[in-house]
């Protein structure tokens, strides 16, 4: 009676709802990719379950971690943008010491990454990830455009969140003063006071995350590269992969297929980024 009690409760205990993602996180289930237009719908790939910032990260959580705000557009709301990759790695490791979570990342900023092949990088940090830590840490561009696309909830929309750009995304047509049509042209922009918006203003996506398109684009863990004949090949070890598109980009670039590359030290006032855990 007591062994039979005791795998009664195991098994209760395994099939227990699961606990709730953190404060300001979304539980992206895993499984296959259903969006049919994802670069990686295919059945060999399938993403584990992992935690998802709800927002991009704003400039007061970027300021309670370093203690210091780069971007060119203030405000507690706004995207922390103008950060290089390197920042954002020690970003996220700064705030899981803070919250008493295992760093993800070990940095070596002595020693140069051997897997860096850019000239123009003076830094080179060594960063390499900690299996099993529960630190925060940046999406891989797999788990990136899953959660972008809404995991097993997705409805196959051309955004992420819905078909009209407009209504879920800032970009270059929408992100200033009066509506923009026609050829993109820098000075028009400027003109129109372009610029980045408090995040969560636009419809979320079917997990509830907001700005996977647009407002800045995001920084993920991966190198970038390409082998698509159709496009210039672009070697590992030059650039590191941005997702999302941002107040300054084209209505193509907030597809979340879509994938761009940029140097891991360059940084710019449309280049920010969230952060996950894994489960």
């Amino acid at each position: 009676m007591i062994a039979l009690l005791l795998v009664l409760l195991l098994g209760a205990e395994a099939t227990s709802p699961s606990s709730p993602p953190p404060d300001g996180f979304v539980l992206v289930e895993g499984g296959p990719f259903r969006h049919p237009k994802s670069r990686f719908h295919a059945p060999t790939v399938t993403v584990p379950s992992f935690y998802l910032g709800r927002h991009e990260v704003t400039q007061k959580e970027w300021i309670a971690v370093m203690g210091d705000n780069p971007s060119a557009f203030k405000g507690d709301d706004l995207p922390v943008e103008s950060v290089s990759w390197y920042d954002c790695i020690e970003y996220c490791n700064r705030r899981s010491r803070q919250e008493g979570l295992e760093p993800y990342y070990s940095i070596d900023k002595d020693r140069p990454d051997p897997g860096n092949f850019n000239e123009a990088d003076e830094r080179k940090w060594t960063v390499t990830v900690r299996a099993g830590a529960n630190g925060y840490r940046l999406p891989t561009e797999v788990e990136w455009e899953y959660a972008a696309t809404g995991g097993q909830k997705s409805r196959g929309h051309a955004y992420s969140g819905g078909d009209d750009v407009g209504k879920v995304a800032w970009y270059w047509q929408n992100s200033g003063e009066q509506p923009l049509s026609g050829l993109w042209n820098w000075p028009l922009l400027e003109k129109n006071g372009n610029r980045t918006k408090p995040v969560g203003r636009k419809a979320s996506n079917e997990l509830g995350l907001f700005d996977m398109s647009g407002n800045v684009r995001e920084w993920c863990w991966d190198w970038f590269a390409t082998t698509d004949p159709a496009e210039p090949p672009v070697a590992p070890g030059l650039a590191r992969v941005w997702k999302g598109g941002g107040w300054i980009g084209a209505d193509f670039c907030c597809e979340p297929s879509f994938r761009g590359g940029f140097e891991p030290h360059g940084t710019g006032a449309d280049q920010g980024f969230r952060v996950c855990r894994s489960r």
